[in-house]
């Protein structure tokens, strides 16, 4: 949230002095990219643990079915990843 909000607001072109004082969420950023980063890897766990085809009432999952929601899951950590580690390259573009 630290550092997503602003991202946001200067996209839709919203900007000042005031965005600075959106750092309060910032000593939080360690538990939440903690959160976010478990949530993930549940993610990861219900789409390729020993039970993600199969449930226990023993109706499978369509392979494709299968295969678009472990995609879309890539491209989320990409982009959570690329989110994760905006503090650490913002540098590149001021």
């Amino acid at each position: 949230m630290c550092c997503v909000v602003p991202l946001v607001l200067v996209l839709l072109g919203i900007s000042g002095a005031w965005i600075a004082n959106l750092t309060a969420l910032d000593a939080w950023r360690p538990w939440f990219s903690a959160a976010t980063l478990g949530c993930l890897g549940l993610a990861f766990w219900a789409l390729y643990g020993p039970a993600s085809r199969c449930r226990t009432d023993g109706e499978c999952v369509d392979p494709r079915v299968l295969y678009r929601r472990r995609r879309w899951l890539w491209i989320a950590t990409v982009l959570i990843g690329l989110l994760l580690l905006f503090p650490y390259y913002v540098g590149w573009f001021l």
